[in-house]
Formats: C-alpha cells, sequence, structure tokens
C-alpha cells in the first residue's frame, strides 16, 4: 500500500536504484510520482515530464540504463519524477489547473510533502522537458524559485519547426476529413534511428494530456520573456542535435539563453545523437550524465555560498 507522503526506502547496506511510486494529496487533490531515493542525497532532482506522457517518461520502460531516476540515484542524487497537474493520479482533477498560478502553488505543496520524510541534501535543482518547461520556468520565477539549486529545461523552444508545423497542419486536415493520420511519431521524436526499437514502438509512456495544456501552449508567446527574466538561478538549456519539435541549432539555443538576464550562469547544451525525447533515445544516459553535472555544480555553487554566508 502506498502512504501518501511516505516512501520505503532500502536499508543502506542493501541499497540499490530501486524505483518506488509514492502519492501525497494537497487540497484533497491526490498527486503520484515515481521516486528514485539515494541514502544519503547530494541533493534532490525533481522532473517534470511534457506534454502526452507521465513520469514514466524519466523511467523508460524496460531500460533502466536510459532511467534518469536510477541514474541519479547511483551518482547519489535522489530523483522525484512527479506526474504533473492533470496527469496521473490528479487527472481526474483536470479542470482544477487552468490557473498557472495554482499549477505552481500545488506543485511546490506537492513536493513539499513528498520531502517530507526525504533527506534533501544540498536542496532541490528542478528540471524539465518539453510542455512540462512551463511549468518550470514559472516555478523558477516565483520568490520561492530562488531557493532551487538550478534549472535545466529541454525540449522546448521558441518558434516551432517549419517542417513540423506543415506535418501537423496536413494531419489535422486528414482528421477533419474523417479519416486517421499516419504516424507522427518520427515528425514529434525525431528520426527513428536514435532510439531503441523497443523504445519506439512502445505504448506504455503516453497518457492523454489534461484540456488546460492546450491554452497553457501560449506561454511560450505572452511570458516566456517575462518570466525567464526573473530567474535568478542557475540555468542550461538543451536541445538534441535532431531536434524536429522547435527550431533548434546553435542561433536558437542562443536565442533563449539570452533571455534569462538575471541569471549568474546560463549555459547551452546542443545534445549529440537526441532528437525531442532527450531521456528516451538511445543518447539519454549521455544527457542525464550532463544534467547531472550541471545539478553538482549548482550545488557546488550552493555549498560555497552558504560557506561565504550567502546564497547563489
Amino acid at each position: 500500500m502506498t502512504v501518501p507522503g511516505r516512501l520505503e526506502a532500502a536499508p543502506e547496506d542493501e541499497f540499490a536504484p530501486t524505483v518506488h511510486t509514492a502519492t501525497t494529496r494537497v487540497d484533497g487533490i491526490p498527486f503520484s510520482a515515481r521516486v528514485c531515493a539515494a541514502p544519503s542525497p547530494r541533493a534532490v532532482l525533481l522532473a517534470l515530464h511534457g506534454g502526452g506522457t507521465t513520469s514514466v517518461y524519466f523511467d523508460c520502460p524496460g531500460r533502466p540504463e536510459l532511467s534518469l531516476l536510477r541514474t541519479g540515484a547511483a551518482l547519489g542524487y535522489t530523483v522525484i519524477a512527479l506526474d504533473r497537474p492533470g496527469y496521473g493520479a490528479s487527472a481526474p482533477h483536470g479542470d482544477d489547473f487552468h490557473d498557472p498560478a495554482r499549477r505552481v502553488d500545488i506543485t511546490y505543496a506537492a513536493l513539499d510533502r513528498l520531502l517530507t520524510r526525504l533527506p534533501c541534501g544540498q536542496g532541490v535543482f528542478l528540471a524539465a522537458h518539453s510542455a512540462g518547461c512551463e511549468l518550470a520556468v514559472r516555478m523558477a520565477a516565483d520568490p520561492r524559485g530562488r531557493q532551487l539549486l538550478g534549472l535545466e529545461i529541454a525540449g522546448a523552444g521558441l518558434r516551432h519547426d517549419p517542417g513540423t508545423v506543415h506535418a501537423l497542419e496536413a494531419a489535422e486536415a486528414i482528421r477533419r476529413a474523417g479519416r486517421r493520420p499516419t504516424s507522427m511519431r518520427e515528425t514529434l521524436w525525431g528520426p527513428a534511428a536514435l532510439y531503441a526499437e523497443d523504445v519506439w514502438n512502445t505504448p506504455h509512456i503516453a497518457s492523454d494530456s489534461p484540456l488546460y495544456e492546450s491554452a497553457a501552449r501560449a506561454w511560450i508567446e505572452h511570458d516566456f520573456a517575462a518570466l525567464a527574466a526573473r530567474v535568478r538561478i542557475p540555468v542550461e538549456f538543451s536541445l538534441g542535435d535532431h531536434e524536429k519539435v522547435w527550431e533548434s541549432g546553435p542561433a536558437a539555443l542562443a536565442e533563449i539563453t539570452g533571455l534569462f538576464t538575471a541569471s549568474p550562469w546560463v549555459r547551452a547544451n546542443e545534445q549529440g545523437g537526441a532528437g525531442h525525447n532527450l531521456s528516451l533515445g538511445l543518447a539519454a544516459r549521455a544527457y542525464h550524465l550532463r544534467v547531472l553535472s550541471f545539478a553538482e555544480e549548482c550545488a557546488v555553487l550552493r555549498t560555497r555560498g552558504s560557506a561565504k554566508g550567502g546564497n547563489v
């Protein structure tokens, strides 16, 4: 049985990177998560998945070597992959989350409850993918975000790739004609060769999206720049070198990192051998090690700031 806000951790002398499920409640709404706990963590990494999936995105089914949760725990980080508001256990309450401020508040509250019985080490590092970046950037821009160690956002952008826009428009036209469009997986994920065959064909990572997510997509145009300018923690922005959903390449990376004008440290990462879903491809382990390396550097900065009596 899953106890709200509580995890059963393995004894330290028997520790292995084992993923547990946890459920907690905020305002009577259940929130679910996958958690892989290190016994004495360097820090906690909170991972927020993108649209049309759940926290399973960060624990690729049947491929533990591609799991951010297991890799993080093996390297001394507790990783919490939270099912974002309107996904997982909170899916029946999707209509409660149309207000962005509500999503930020309830995610912070769910995190606090999940951390009740877990040591935090140097603090919490926030990582997000695709549609999850909307929530992550809002959390980092919030005054509470100054306490975070750092922010990793990936698989997002300012403008969709023209080829993907055309493909999506064609697929929508086919739907309106009453026919079913062919698979959009390569359009959205990137080349099939970047993924293991069993991952490419798995149905186990898909999930319905809450209705608010369609409206939330407008945040790129209306809110991204203003929010980014309020982020005061280190930031890394990553895109795969085979990204097909968003405009990519050095110019796109520079344009987005340039929005984080108040951050003490901003880094761009073009991940080699990766498509849109960086945590599911064959390069996932390389990407996760990059994220954890950045989190470690942020933890070092926090340690140094604490030693000087300040906060980085």
